[in-house]
């Protein structure tokens, strides 16, 4: 396994504050929170208490996954978010590139899943033990040069790898996917193509509708 080199740390980049909560754009290849060994402790989280010692983390995104994060400011808001994601209030979607022409070109993966524990971190589709997992899809392009589509996901669940998995059981893994990918599509990309592009959920304290995009590196 190659050693944690995470992106130089060149700001937040902040894209909502008030006095509450933090939405944030992780970079690719950063951790959300700290990993075993001194080697992994520099991480989203450890960054943003650099400026926001409060801040607590809500949710995470795989490391190799960029987008948008979203922190609490307090622990009361905190536990407030956090039920939110725990009873499916949030909405959120993603924009990944994946090998090869997805047809139909919308639809629901609906596959349980479960932890592959003699190789984890990966997961596998399991119907018998897997928890349910579901991940609505559609295709926002083919490009016919390359083989690959883009593909707009939103996550129902929000099991670990969700959207890595259902991908590749769909026959299309999302390029530069090292865990989940062929050699062709760990090849395709130098990152993982999949980016965290919208999250939308009702402000815990004022019930202000708040929607938030992030713009895609890729």
């Amino acid at each position: 396994m190659l050693a944690y080199q995470p992106p130089a740390h060149a700001g937040l980049d902040i894209l909502y504050e008030d006095e509450y909560l933090l939405i944030v754009n992780k970079p690719a290849g950063l951790l959300s929170v700290p990993g075993r060994g001194a080697e992994k402790q520099d991480c989203l989280i450890s960054r943003v208490q650099l400026t926001y010692p409060s801040a607590l983390i809500v949710h995470r995104l795989d490391m190799a996954t960029s987008g948008i994060l979203v922190l609490a400011l307090d622990k009361d808001t905190h536990r407030l978010l956090s039920q939110q994601f725990q009873q499916r209030a949030i909405s959120k979607q993603y924009v990944a590139v994946v090998k090869g022409q997805v047809n139909p070109e919308e639809g629901m993966i609906d596959q349980p899943m479960i932890c592959d524990w003699p190789n984890r971190p990966k997961q596998i589709i399991d119907l018998d033990q897997g928890k349910p997992a579901q991940t609505y899809y559609k295709v926002l392009e083919y490009k016919a040069a390359n083989d690959t589509s883009r593909v707009l996901l939103k996550p129902v669940t929000g099991r670990t790898h969700q959207l890595r998995l259902h991908c590749q059981y769909l026959g299309h893994p999302i390029l530069g996917d090292e865990l989940y990918g062929d050699s062709d599509t760990r090849k395709a990309s130098p990152r993982l193509l999949l980016h965290a592009s919208m999250i939308g959920f009702e402000h815990i304290y004022n019930g202000k509708q708040i929607e938030i995009c992030c713009e895609i590196p890729f």
